[in-house]
């Protein structure tokens, strides 16, 4: 049986917390914890909950600097709070020249970081386009174009890459000139780690929006655009694309929305 964890028996308890928590299975007491071997995807679960600090994943242990302390009976951000810089948020498309450095994007990748997936696979990627995102864009362009006769939206993209001199904004980027793209196996997986660096970026003072268009590239032709991605496994989809930069302007108060149908059952 291949370990996945490591339990210190001399600290073990028996408490049984770790075993109450693990979805798998995998760990019974006996006088201290042990693994069945029932499969562990190695989700963290029972060294997060051990009162002693006995279990460690194997896996992780040259990354004891990512281990923190918490109380867990502190809720960390207040309902209120939370609801109203969610409220605030608000797509943007107007930007300033100013560039996003890589310390700020490892900032917003640290949500990304800590973020779940399906069956704990850990495969989200994330590209950030800059130097290259005019190549890549003619690319987009290829392929999308089948659809230009269905949305005018691709036909103007088109005719901004024939001759921009005229044209106050780019059809499908406007005034943004960073993009994360967000490529994983699992389309919420990566919905999810975007969702969290995007709210991230708006903590500090970033903002941005997510593009439909730019998405069709992968949903009409995937082969074609992981191209040019050779270093990211195609079997994995871009499933977010998300300009973003420092705003250029800033909106001063909410809009109403329809309301969201919930149905109790």
């Amino acid at each position: 049986m291949e370990r996945k964890l490591r339990i210190n028996a001399e600290l073990c308890s028996a408490c049984k917390s770790c075993m109450a928590v693990c979805i798998r299975d995998n760990i019974e007491i006996d006088e201290t914890a042990y693994e069945t071997g029932n499969d562990c995807f190695e989700c963290g679960h029972c060294m997060a909950i051990c009162p002693e600090g006995a279990i460690s994943l194997i896996r992780y242990e040259n990354q004891t600097d990512r281990i923190e302390e918490y109380d867990s009976r502190q809720i960390p951000i207040d309902y209120d709070d939370f609801l109203q810089f969610l409220k605030q948020r608000r797509s943007i498309r107007w930007f300033k020249k100013k560039k996003i450095d890589e310390d700020t994007f490892d900032k917003l990748f640290e949500g990304a970081y800590y973020s779940p997936s399906a069956q704990n696979s850990q495969d989200v990627e994330f590209v950030v386009l800059d130097e290259r995102l005019d190549e890549f864009m003619d690319i987009v362009y290829d392929i999308i174009k089948v659809e230009e006769d269905e949305f005018f939206r691709i036909r103007q993209f088109g005719d901004y890459l024939k001759d921009n001199s005229s044209k106050k904004y780019h059809p499908l980027l406007w005034e943004g000139s960073q993009l994360i793209l967000t490529f994983s196996t699992d389309k919420t997986s990566a919905v999810i780690a975007n969702a969290r660096l995007e709210m991230l970026a708006y903590s500090l003072g970033l903002g941005g929006f997510y593009s439909l268009f730019i998405l069709k590239s992968d949903e009409i032709n995937h082969d074609k655009l992981m191209e040019f991605f050779p270093q990211i496994d195609k079997s994995k989809h871009m499933y977010s694309a998300f300009i973003i930069g420092y705003p250029k302007r800033r909106f001063r108060r909410t809009i109403p929305h329809d309301e969201i149908n919930v149905s109790y059952m």
